[in-house]
């Protein structure tokens, strides 16, 4: 099983790949199999996303407690940047 903090960052990056590119159907099916690990796995609740200029922060509820973890965006956003750099490489293809 992957830590809780490489489950909310490989989750977190997929995610940011789905809103930008909600017809990418593979990103759609690599997010709801991390999402799955979040809720399942790690028995996470109630995430939600907050973002400022610098940093993405997840928050959750786990085991009675309400937690955060963050990201800086660099780091978060380098998947999507490498999509848009090289759309070629990154093809949808459709169920």
């Amino acid at each position: 099983m992957n830590s809780l903090q490489d489950s909310l960052y490989n989750w977190l990056t997929i995610k940011v790949v789905c809103d930008e590119r909600p017809e990418d159907t593979a990103a759609a099916d690599t997010e709801k199999m991390f999402w799955g690990m979040l809720t399942e796995d790690h028995q996470l609740s109630n995430i939600e996303i907050e973002t400022d200029a610098v940093m993405y922060y997840v928050h959750y509820d786990h085991a009675g407690e309400r937690k955060k973890a963050r990201f800086p965006r660099e780091l978060i956003e380098i998947m999507l940047n490498q999509i848009n750099a090289s759309p070629e490489k990154y093809e949808n293809y459709p169920e």
